[in-house]
C-alpha cells in the first residue's frame, strides 16, 4: 500500500493550487470516515509496512500547529525490552486506576480491554517538544498549552489517515509519562502526548467500544453547547 505524493504550495508561499470542490458524496464519506474512526484495541499481528507507517507520520505532519512551530516528535518503539518496560508500565497505571473505582463500576473496568500492546504490530510514541525554536513563540504567550494541542491535531490526522488505509491505531493513555519519556530516551523537555498501537484491526466497528460495554453512552451535542 503506498501513500500518495501530497500536493503543496510552492516554496514562493504562492497558493499556485486549484481548490478541490469537495461534493455531498465527499461530504457523506467523510462523515463515515468520522463515524467509523475507532480507538482499537483488539488487532492482527500481520505486520504492517515500514512505508505506509511513514506515510501516516507524513501525513500526520500536515496537521496545524500554533505560530507553525511543528512541535510534534514520533519515536517507533521497536525494541522488545523497552515495549516490555512501557507494558509493566501500563499494568502498575492500570492498577492504580482500578483502585479509584468500587462494586460494579469496579468489576466493569476491570473486564475493559484497555490496551493492544501484545498484539499491535506497531508502537508509536508522540510527544511535543516544549522548547522547539520554530515559530519563535507566535502565538504561546497567552496559551502555552496551544502547543501540546497543536501535537494532538497531528495525532487525529495520523487516526484519521490510517483509518482511510484501513488501518487500526489506540490510544493508550494508562501510563506513567515520566517512564515512557526515560524508557525511550527522549530529552525531559519533551512530554508525551501519546502513545499509539497501530496495526490491522481484528474486527471493525461503528460503535465505540466503550459504548458497546455499557461504560459510557455518547452525550448529545446539545448539552454540551451554549449560546451567549
Amino acid at each position: 500500500m503506498t501513500t500518495p505524493d501530497i500536493k503543496t504550495p510552492d516554496d514562493t508561499g504562492t497558493d499556485a493550487l486549484t481548490p478541490p470542490v469537495f461534493d455531498r458524496e465527499f461530504q457523506r464519506q467523510f462523515i463515515d470516515l468520522l463515524l467509523w474512526r475507532r480507538d482499537v484495541r483488539r488487532f492482527r499481528t500481520d505486520p504492517i509496512p515500514k512505508d505506509d507507517i511513514d506515510g501516516l507520520i507524513k501525513e500526520a505532519c500536515l496537521a496545524p500547529s500554533v505560530g507553525n512551530c511543528q512541535p510534534w516528535r514520533f519515536v517507533k518503539v521497536n525494541d522488545t525490552t523497552r515495549r516490555k518496560a512501557i507494558r509493566d508500565s501500563f499494568e502498575r497505571a492500570n492498577q492504580e486506576a482500578l483502585n479509584e473505582y468500587h462494586g460494579e463500576r469496579a468489576k466493569l473496568y476491570a473486564s475493559l480491554k484497555l490496551q493492544g500492546m501484545d498484539q499491535a504490530p506497531v508502537q508509536l510514541a508522540v510527544f511535543a517538544d516544549e522548547q522547539t525554536e520554530a515559530g519563535m513563540g507566535l502565538g504561546r504567550k497567552t496559551m502555552p498549552e496551544m502547543l501540546d494541542y497543536s501535537a494532538v491535531a497531528a495525532v487525529q490526522l495520523l487516526w484519521l489517515a490510517a483509518r482511510v488505509k484501513g488501518i487500526g491505531v489506540g490510544w493508550v493513555s494508562i501510563l506513567e509519562p515520566k517512564t515512557v519519556q526515560e524508557t525511550l530516551e527522549v530529552p525531559e523537555h519533551w512530554r508525551l502526548i501519546a502513545y499509539l498501537c497501530i496495526g490491522y484491526p481484528e474486527e471493525d466497528h461503528v460503535v465505540p467500544e466503550l459504548v458497546r460495554e455499557g461504560w459510557q453512552d455518547r452525550i448529545d451535542p446539545s448539552a454540551l453547547t451554549l449560546e451567549r
